[in-house]
């Protein structure tokens, strides 16, 4: 369709009406209007183009715009809260301190956007991507980020307790001073990030890799690090107090001056000879160590049963006899 006819009031010098009726929906391209302070609350947008759109402080709200690109927009304060975007690129898209409380973005790209103080509290973001994203501050207390890649994210100060985030890649991101208490980890990499005083608390980080990473100072109290592997990484004055370190492996990670650690913890884990631990405590070293899980299925039952003599076939008959026909001229 025409690039936008339907959203004309809104970007066109007509300024009689700036509210998009909740029924009209639009598609096409829209690339760099002009659409700050516009209330388009529960508009339809599909398919559309708002690259390069300046949409500060935009009401956004119940909006639904699917396999929409924002990429490069100015969304500064803009409230998208409990709006639907499956599907939508806001790569470099500038997120500053808006809202997306309650928003549905699984699948979505936020990949180099910036995000600094932005609310996606509640938001469920199955899948989306925040590769090399700005989260300074960001809030994402209670959000579903199962599967989510923050790779190379800066997520220093932001708020993620409560969050269910299995499986999640936070490699080589920026935690330092982050707020993960209570978070669900199962699964995660962590590895070579760069967390210092980050809060773990309560959090269940069974099976995550946490290798070759800085977590100076961070709170790991009565987290679940059981099958986690800690392999490499630095946890100067860590708190490990009530930590579960059922089959946790420890090799070459120095832990001599963590803090709130037992020998009962300790036994639990698996070191080498490079793993140091607090003055007075030992390590089990462990050499090789695989673990192998299965879930045993009962097999059919098998009988024997005599062979059956194969039944002869009869010789195939000959080939009819062809016959050559010469035809004089």
């Amino acid at each position: 369709m025409a690039a936008f006819a339907a959203i004309s009031p809104i970007a066109g010098s007509a300024m009689a009406d700036p509210v998009i009726r909740r029924q009209d929906s639009f598609g096409g391209s829209c690339v760099k209007c002009e659409l700050s302070g516009r209330n388009m609350e529960g508009a339809r947008i599909i398919g559309a183009n708002f690259s390069g759109a300046s949409m500060m402080g935009a009401n956004l709200r119940d909006a639904k715009f699917h396999a929409s690109v924002f990429v490069g927009a100015d969304l500064t304060k803009a409230d998208l809260s409990d709006s639907a975007m499956s599907g939508a690129n806001f790569s470099s898209a500038n997120l500053t301190s808006a809202r997306l409380r309650s928003s549905e973005a699984n699948g979505v790209v936020f990949s180099s956007a910036n995000l600094t103080k932005a609310d996606l509290s509640d938001a469920e973001a199955t899948g989306a991507s925040f590769r090399k994203a700005i989260m300074v501050g960001t809030i994402l207390r209670s959000a579903t980020l199962r599967g989510v890649v923050f790779d190379g994210a800066d997520l220093s100060r932001a708020l993620m307790t409560d969050i269910e985030a299995q499986g999640a890649n936070f490699s080589r991101s920026r935690l330092s001073g982050t707020n993960l208490r209570s978070a669900d980890l199962q699964a995660a990499n962590f590895s070579r990030v760069e967390a210092h005083a980050a809060v773990f608390q309560d959090a269940d980080l069974t099976g995550a890799s946490m290798t070759y990473g800085s977590f100076s100072h961070a709170s790991f109290r009565s987290a679940d690090l059981s099958n986690a592997n800690l392999t490499g990484s630095n946890f100067d004055g860590a708190d490990f107090r009530d930590a579960d370190f059922s089959r946790t492996t420890l090799h070459g990670v120095d832990m001599s001056n963590a803090r709130g650690l037992t020998q009962d913890q300790l036994d639990d884990a698996c070191g080498d000879s490079r793993t140091r631990a607090p003055r007075g405590l030992a390590v089990r070293i462990c050499h090789g160590v695989r673990m192998i899980m299965r879930h045993d299925v009962p097999k059919p039952a098998m009988r024997m049963v005599p062979a059956v003599p194969a039944t002869p076939h009869p010789p195939a008959p000959p080939s009819e006899p062809r016959y050559f026909t010469i035809v004089a001229r």
